[in-house]
């Protein structure tokens, strides 16, 4: 079996893993575009300062990471995030600590009386009739009321997708909390019999000693298989012993094709291949975000938690910042800090395409208003993603059956990213697992 691979982010790399496991005598080649796998999983090294471009971990609470992690022997650069990182602020109309128990959600000045009332009447609020798709925004109002949704879901959202409740469907994005109300017919009732079953602790947020890229370029040294780093994939056609993928000088026949590059890029790739799946991945929406590290030699600020995401409503033109120097301790050398600022999202996408200096000023003037501190960062590291997180944007599940409908059509050829469920480190983990278990015939 010649499989080849075009993606070596963490999706194409861990498929590469477990086809190895399942099928060690398989032939895989992997390409990749840059000149280092990982994607945006990359960490860079700014004279001390270990500043992600992407991701800076993952929860504990999921098995699949952690068995690839053990797996691939690399148990031993697994670590843990302060405990002081369970604390999270959300910029309103001011900075509030996110409330973490029953008695601090009805002390948080971050909604009105009347806004946690609604709230606590979520119990009675009817369940949706049918499984049709909907904004987040429908179904925070619906469930728990426009002030959560515009406070807590709108934070929460740009955190993870960069994005608002108005512009992403809940049964794409949030498929379990949509299960809940359609299994329970309340958020809450399904929240207290889950815990009934599960009865065990939450996830802790874990990294890697050295930063993400530490992880890739160790688990690249753990698989067998053929890397041929920058080299852009043009297109895939199928022949009849299999498919022939193409390149710059570069032809190469392969028994089955692996496609686990961004939706854009598989897009071009297929576009003679199947000109449907190709106008269906098109449609996939990418969310522009910019990444701003700042480091600091000398910060009085405690840093105390995670750090802050900001809500539409507050006006700000930063989406989140994260400092990094106390989620994980060695992402600054020991007294000094560093802060990650993201700008842009589907809440502001034209700031994220700034220039590298109006980005600076923006992270700058943001840490100013919201955090109060004025001090100049000794180190600055810009880095800007033009289609940085899939958008699963209302009718993403239907594109996506389609997409998927269609790729039955042409046996041997497979899709595995981030851009069709789940755009996390622990969900990117578990689809490549599920997607090497398909190319090899398992399931």
């Amino acid at each position: 079996m010649n499989i080849a691979i075009i993606g070596g982010g963490i999706s194409g790399l861990t498929t590469a893993f477990y086809i190895k496991q399942f099928k060690p005598e398989a032939k895989i080649t992997l390409f990749e575009k840059e000149d280092y796998l990982g994607g945006k999983m990359h960490t860079v090294n700014k004279n001390g300062f270990l500043i992600e471009e992407g991701s800076n971990g993952f929860l504990s609470n999921k098995p699949d990471t952690l068995e690839l992690v053990k797996l691939s022997g690399l148990e031993n650069l697994l670590l843990r995030s302060s405990d002081n990182a369970r604390k999270r602020y959300i910029f309103h109309k001011s900075l509030e600590i996110l409330p973490e128990s029953a008695m601090a959600f009805i002390k948080t000045p971050l909604l009105s009386i009347k806004g946690k009332l609604r709230v606590l009447g979520e119990i009675f609020a009817p369940a949706k009739k049918d499984d049709s798709d909907e904004s987040l925004q429908d179904f925070g109002y619906r469930r728990v009321g426009k002030e959560m949704t515009d406070v807590f879901l709108d934070a929460m959202v740009a955190g993870i997708y960069a994005s608002t409740p108005k512009k992403i469907s809940a049964p794409a994005a949030f498929p379990a909390v949509v299960k809940l109300e359609r299994e329970y017919g309340s958020l809450f009732r399904g929240m207290i019999a889950k815990k009934k079953k599960e009865a065990g602790p939450g996830g802790i947020l874990m990294s890697f000693k050295g930063g993400v890229s530490t992880f890739i370029e160790q688990l690249e040294t753990k698989i067998d298989m053929n890397i041929i780093k920058n080299k852009e994939i043009q297109k895939v056609q199928k022949n009849e012993n299999g498919f022939k993928v193409i390149s710059d000088e570069l032809e190469m026949d392969f028994d089955k094709v692996v496609l686990c590059s961004p939706a854009y890029d598989s897009a071009k790739i297929l576009q003679n291949l199947s000109p449907t799946i190709s106008k269906k991945l098109f449609d996939i929406e990418y969310s522009p975000v910019s990444v701003i590290g700042l480091g600091y030699d000398a910060l009085e600020h405690d840093l105390e938690g995670f750090g802050l995401l900001t809500t539409s409503e507050a006006k700000k033109e930063v989406l989140g910042i994260l400092w990094d120097s106390s989620i994980f301790f060695d992402r600054a050398e020991k007294g000094k800090k560093l802060l990650r600022v993201m700008i842009g999202g589907q809440r502001n996408p034209n700031l994220a395409l700034k220039n590298e200096d109006e980005l600076i000023k923006m992270a700058i003037n943001g840490i100013k208003e919201i955090m109060n501190i004025d001090i100049k960062p000794n180190i600055v590291y810009v880095k800007k993603h033009v289609k940085a997180i899939p958008n699963y944007k209302v009718g993403h599940l239907a594109n996506i059956k389609i997409i998927f409908d269609k790729l039955k059509d042409i046996n041997g050829l497979f899709l595995n990213s981030n851009a069709y469920n789940g755009v996390g480190l622990n969900d990117c983990i578990s689809n490549s697992k599920k997607c090497a278990k398909t190319v090899v015939g398992i399931e």
